[in-house]
């Protein structure tokens, strides 16, 4: 189906370049994106019945965190019902944006297409971010000013969700590189996509941005030396690593480390201290241990949490600073037993996935996208990066491409770019259209 990928491939870009998709419009249009391309999806599988529906291993816990919302509302457990279901209409969006994904990816052209958009659109924004800080470094676009005091950094209102981004995007070029996912006629391309971003990631001077991103690059390098072979195809692989390493200490060298690194060490005015992450943290806990079953209601933190504020700054608290906290806080027992059931299921199958009888390109894949999901996960407990639209949804497509299916080894040398070959991929759960599975 070109036309659902190509549909996806448009929602992602327009989440991330609309700041983000975090205002009214932007999350309305993804919504509704969301709505009619699964609305298409559904009439075009209609009128093919053999086709066949790929269903994640990763759908059960995300379902199940509708269902919390869901029996929210229809029990009277939440402390603002309009939040509640606004906030359940975007997880549905996020919910057949992960189905679709599911169903548009498939074979090893579909994979290779999507890690090329990945790569390079992480260094288009990577790029504008770039440009924007030296040119325009309060506004977005050279034009969208706002009016609360805020960092922005390329199309994200705050440096540090623009730090998630590149966390979720910046590992599938790395992958390819140390895996040898590509030919070699590509490497002075990928470490020119790769450095870039690097340096934007640097320059933004997201403390838990590039500590996150470390992280994630340890990741890469366990997995590539966890994997059977000879020293030389090791040390091959970490020799890529190393020149990517010095293109990008030269790229941020030239950009004025000395500047990032100052910017890196000092708390700007719109910086929130760690002692104010903390409290933020704790009175999150306070409200999960007043309701510790379904908690106060999806979305609605913002209007519980003042009556828990015990450092008062002045600010409306939206999101504290930890994902882990405002789940428990939101969602209660029943959302962090839905939480772990989805680390679980995650990590289980990209495992089984990467150590499975696969070529260069698929192993690199699942590698990088499990290096991405790490990273954000670990980032998570210092920001609210699930919370913004399209990191939410970079974080889904990642978290599919690490656990589907390998696919099988190449019979030639790595895929470049110009040639994609189709590829059978073993099917590990279809299901026929209109059946229960």
């Amino acid at each position: 189906m070109n036309w659902l990928r190509i549909g996806l491939y448009l929602l992602i870009a327009f989440s991330v370049l609309s700041f983000g998709a975090v205002e009214v419009w932007s999350e309305s249009i993804l919504e509704i994106g969301a709505a009619a391309l699964f609305l298409g999806w559904a009439l075009a599988a209609y009128g093919n019945r053999s086709g066949t529906m790929y269903w994640s291993a990763l759908n059960a816990p995300l379902l199940g965190f509708l269902g919390i919302g869901a029996l929210q509302l229809l029990v009277r457990r939440t402390a603002y019902v309009f939040l509640t279901r606004e906030n359940l209409l975007l997880l549905t969006a996020y919910f057949l944006i992960f189905f679709l994904i599911a169903q548009a990816f498939r074979n090893r052209a579909d994979f290779v297409q999507l890690a090329w958009f990945v790569i390079v659109f992480c260094f288009a924004v990577s790029l504008l971010g770039i440009i924007q800080h030296f040119t325009s470094v309060n506004e977005i676009y050279w034009i969208r000013n706002f009016q609360v005091q805020v960092r922005p950094f390329g199309p994200y209102v705050n440096r540090n969700d623009f730090a998630g981004f590149v966390e979720l995007t910046l590992p599938a070029g790395l992958s390819l590189m140390i895996f040898r996912g590509t030919n070699r006629d590509l490497f002075p391309l990928l470490i020119l996509l790769t450095a870039v971003p690097i340096g934007a990631l640097v320059l933004s001077a997201s403390r838990g941005g590039i500590m996150s991103m470390a992280v994630g690059v340890g990741v890469l390098i366990l997995l590539a030396l966890s994997r059977p072979g000879s020293s030389v195809a090791r040390s091959r692989r970490m020799i890529a690593l190393g020149i990517a390493a010095l293109a990008v200490l030269a790229l941020v060298d030239w950009l004025g480390a000395g500047v990032a690194i100052q910017k890196f060490s000092m708390l700007d005015a719109s910086e929130v201290s760690a002692g104010r992450r903390v409290s933020m943290s704790r009175g999150a806990l306070h409200i999960f241990f007043d309701h510790p079953i379904l908690g106060c209601g999806l979305g609605t933190l913002v209007d519980v949490f003042p009556r828990y504020e015990t450092q008062y700054d002045g600010k409306v608290v939206d999101h504290v600073h930890d994902d882990y906290a405002e789940a428990l806080a939101e969602a209660g027992i029943l959302g962090g037993l839905c939480g772990l059931f989805f680390l679980w299921r995650f990590f289980r199958e990209a495992r089984k996935a990467f150590v499975a009888d696969q070529g260069h390109f698929s192993r690199a894949l699942h590698a990088g996208a499990t290096a991405a999901v790490c990273a954000l996960l670990l980032h998570s407990f210092v920001d609210f990066n699930l919370h913004i639209p399209a990191n939410a949804i970079l974080f889904l497509l990642q978290a599919h491409v690490a656990t589907s299916p390998p696919l099988p080894s190449e019979s030639r040398s790595p895929l470049p770019l110009h040639r994609m070959h189709e590829g059978a991929m073993p099917r590990r759960r279809a299901h026929p259209i209109g059946t229960r599975g």
